[in-house]
């Protein structure tokens, strides 16, 4: 989490690196099986909410690892993206009922933050194949799985993005 965000968030689902470690080895002792994703979520819209749900009906806690605006700048989505800031994004996700963890993260991948969480399973949209997917090799070496989940048709924050601009 960036400092600004963690100075400025009280939500008690939006955490730091260290923070979301501790619960996800607490939350395993007690034998709840951890779901990973990771993304931008900059316009949540149909799309993201099906996929989350999904997502989360794999396992007992779901935690997302939502990319800093630095971060999402550096994917080159666009010299306007992200359009919401990073804090913004992460009260949104954790105002999700199936929302149990929102980490922002500043590389420009999620593999350490999936080191830190151990997941059980890991999540990516269609778009991702397995191979494609940072950490899956960790996470199935720990026995876990990998999990490529379909997208939802007509729905994508670029898609919104370019309807909003034709009116």
């Amino acid at each position: 989490m960036t400092v600004e965000a963690a100075t400025v968030t009280t939500d008690k689902r939006i955490m730091d690196l260290v923070s979301v470690q501790r619960l996800c080895n607490i939350w395993r002792m007690k034998g709840d099986r951890i779901v990973f994703t990771n993304g931008c979520f900059d316009i949540l819209h149909r799309g993201h909410v099906e996929y989350l749900q999904e997502a989360a009906a794999m396992g007992d806690r779901l935690v997302i690892g939502l990319n800093s605006d630095s971060s999402v700048k550096r994917q080159n989505k666009g010299p306007e993206r992200p359009l919401n800031d990073e804090l913004s994004r992460a009260k949104v996700l954790a105002a999700l009922r199936l929302v149990d963890a929102v980490v922002i993260f500043d590389q420009d991948t999620p593999l350490e933050l999936i080191q830190a969480v151990g997941p059980d399973v890991l999540v990516k949209g269609g778009d991702w194949t397995e191979e494609r997917i940072v950490g899956a090799d960790l996470v199935k070496a720990r026995g876990g799985e990998v999990r490529s989940l379909k997208l939802v048709e007509g729905f994508s924050t670029t898609a919104l993005v370019e309807k909003i601009r034709r009116g």
